[in-house]
């Protein structure tokens, strides 16, 4: 972890700063040592949970989570990959408190401990969210079935009227015209994957094995995009079945897998490199669409590449449609692939930073009732 200083010549008390920082900042923060107890909370921590730290700090931070609470998660993922983690959606269950939900992030301080940050989500502000959210979405299919009426037409003439004036073209003009057709071969791709998002219909959901759909995509990616690059996987062999398509979760997971190689093909010195991994995460729940309570989305698979990161200014919108760092890029596939996981009832995240950059996939998995009825 970079750590920033300021020159002493300054006379600044550098750690004084940095705990006005820590205390003045907006968001509740704590920090818990490696034992689980919990050594530092700031203002807005304490303003949160309305109890300071001699009475928070009472026992092991970690005894007052619920048994399989995502926060231990969190923060156990801080240590193992050291490095910042973060999850979005977390239900915070704490020291008497009416549950609540929030996004949470962890960062190894260097020393053992950790420092959480809570990103409280009020009601107003996830109602607004998801209904500018299911508005933009309603918009894509909008948009994607106008494409396709009334485009798809017109370039099938434009193409067959291109293909006959090169059969009659002098040597000298015929590569004129097969600019036309080959433009408008392009266009009507184009047109096809906008279509993708006008399907309104629910994912055919049947109890499946991550493994299998991976072993697939990796098989198609080894003989294609990802041909001569390091390909890595490490399976938890233990995961239950996922509640999933699996025409859609190769799409996914192909779009995610072929996005990385192009990174790791970007670096340009041979040493490109893909992983995937899959885990089970205790405690990650998700608001499902259509309204739907919380459910479990514990299975987690993450892509990984080292290619040069997705740029500081896409890491914002890189999800939305038309948002693309590719010179020739539609920036269509992770709009769509975004669109699969939310059908499936996940969550797609992401951090990224030059050297390193991951997709990370939750998805629920298939509940006992279901494999017993």
């Amino acid at each position: 972890m970079t750590r920033r200083t300021l020159p002493q010549s300054l006379g600044v008390d550098v750690l004084a700063l940095r705990a006005a920082a820590f205390d003045l900042s907006p968001d509740p923060a704590m920090v818990v040592d490696g034992s689980g107890a919990l050594i530092a909370v700031n203002e807005a921590a304490e303003a949160l949970f309305g109890q300071g730290l001699s009475l928070l700090a009472r026992g092991r931070f970690s005894a007052a989570l619920p048994p399989g609470s995502a926060l231990v998660s969190l923060l156990d993922r801080a240590l193992e990959e050291d490095a910042k983690v973060r999850e979005r959606g977390v239900q915070i269950s704490l020291f008497g408190l009416t549950p609540f939900e929030a996004d949470g992030a962890a960062a190894p301080l260097g020393d053992g401990s950790v420092l959480l940050t809570l990103t409280v989500r009020s009601g107003l502000g996830a109602e607004r969210g998801g209904a500018e959210a299911a508005g933009g979405l309603r918009s894509i299919v909008g948009l994607g079935r106008m494409l396709a009426h009334e485009i798809k037409n017109p370039l099938a003439g434009i193409r067959g009227a291109a293909q006959l004036l090169k059969s009659g073209a002098k040597a000298e003009d015929a590569p004129l015209a097969q600019l036309i057709v080959d433009e408008t071969d392009r266009v009507r791709r184009l047109v096809d994957r906008m279509e993708a998002f006008s399907d309104d219909a629910l994912p055919s959901l049947t109890p499946l094995n991550i493994h299998q759909v991976l072993d697939r995509v990796r098989a198609l990616a080894a003989n294609g995009v990802a041909d001569g690059l390091v390909l890595r996987e490490h399976y938890d062999p233990s995961l239950p079945p996922v509640h999933g398509d699996e025409d859609q979760l190769i799409q996914i997971f192909l779009n995610l897998v072929k996005n990385a190689a192009e990174a790791a093909h970007a670096r340009g010195d041979g040493r490109g490199e893909i992983g995937i991994y899959t885990a089970y995460r205790h405690g990650v729940r998700v608001r499902a669409s259509r309204g739907q309570s919380l459910r479990g989305a514990p299975l987690e698979i993450r892509v990984i590449d080292n290619g040069p990161g997705v740029p500081a200014h896409l890491r914002e919108h890189l999800f939305q449609p038309f948002v693309t760092s590719k010179a020739n890029g539609a920036g269509l596939g992770l709009a769509l692939v975004a669109k699969l996981v939310a059908a499936h009832g996940g969550l797609l995240d992401f951090d990224s930073e030059p050297g390193r950059t991951v997709f990370r996939v939750l998805l629920p998995v298939v509940a006992e009732e279901d494999l017993t009825a």
